[in-house]
Order: structure tokens, then sequence, then C-alpha cells
């Protein structure tokens, strides 16, 4: 079910995405070769509680840590530990914060010095996806909409959508409807509107 919000209730979350903003500014800033994701991770869980928040992904079904970090062919919702970033790495920081009851979520991928040209081809189509399907997040278009947006974008530069990870509403609850696949059919799904 789609939770309309109000406008203080966007004003909420907005806040607490301001939160998420300077989490994952502050984490990349740390991220060098032979720091540890757990090391990361730490750093993270200080600056959220430090600015009044908490992490939002720590206790989620179990996860164990405060935020998840995904290094190179680790998809999604990679588990901070013991790995040490390098050189070339890119290391994908998703950070959930929740702030005076509202809660905002986001990701972002650093590149660690010097990629190579596929890394920076694979970064480049994901931002002008990322663009492509803001741009049809808007009233009266669907979610289908959406994801259709970002999947012509990916699958004409030769790559592939991960079908089993979507985006998704937040709130007052980590993972709202609508969910928003990053592939579709235009036309189709529920349909956009304001408060959303």
């Amino acid at each position: 079910m789609i939770i309309r919000k109000s406008a203080r209730e966007i004003e909420r979350i907005a806040a607490a995405g301001s939160l998420v903003a300077e989490s994952i500014a502050y984490v990349g800033a740390l991220i060098a070769p032979g720091v540890t994701t757990g090391e990361l991770d730490a750093a993270a869980n200080r600056f959220i509680r430090e600015q009044g928040g908490v992490p939002t992904s720590e206790g989620y079904k179990g996860f164990p840590k405060a935020i998840c970090i995904s290094p190179n062919n680790v998809v999604v919702h990679g588990i901070p530990g013991s790995y040490e970033v390098a050189e070339g790495d890119l290391v994908t920081i998703d950070v959930g914060v929740t702030l005076a009851g509202y809660i905002a979520d986001s990701a972002y991928t650093f590149a660690v010095g010097e990629i190579d040209a596929d890394a920076q081809r694979l970064l480049d189509v994901a931002q002008d996806a990322l663009a492509a399907g803001i741009a049809e997040a808007r009233h009266e278009n669907r979610v289908g909409d959406i994801g259709h947006a970002v999947q012509t974008i990916v699958e004409d530069a030769g790559f592939s959508v991960v079908r089993a990870c979507v985006g998704h509403g937040v709130g007052r609850y980590y993972h709202e409807d609508p969910h928003i696949p990053n592939f579709g059919d235009p036309g189709r799904g529920p349909r956009l509107s304001d408060g959303m």
C-alpha cells in the first residue's frame, strides 16, 4: 500500500535524507587503500549517532552492521568486515538513517584511486540511468516509466539490470511502497502523484 505523505512528513524524510547524504560523504572521504570495510562501518555508525540518527540497517532482518558496504562484484547489501579496500576498487556505500522517527536510504559508488576503463564506463552508464529514471519520477507518470527509462539506458550500453533488487519508498518504514524495479514497461504500474 502506498502511503502518501504530508508536507511536514516530507520535510522530516528530507532531514533524514540530508543525514544520509552527509554520512555517505563522510564515509566516502575515509575510503582509501588498506582501510577495512569494518572500519568504515564503525566510523559511519559513530557519525550517524553523533548527528542524532540511528543506522536503520543495524538489526534490520538480522543485518549485523550499521551500513552496507559492497566492494566490486558484490551487488548490494555487503556486510562490512575484514575486506581491505584496494586501489582500483569500486566500493558502494549504502546508508539508511532513522531520524526523529522517519527513514531515508541511499547508496553511492566510489572509485578508489585509478580505475580501469570498464569500471569507469559502468559508473558512467549507471549515472546516466539514474538521471533518466529520476526524470521520469513525476506526477501522473507510472512506476513502469521509471524502470523502463533505467532499463533502456543500461541495456543500450550493453549491460543488464539486476532484477532481484528494486528501489523503494521511504517514510516511517524502511522499504515502503511503491517498489521501483530497474526495468519495466512504460505506462504500467502504480501511478505517481504528489506526496509519494
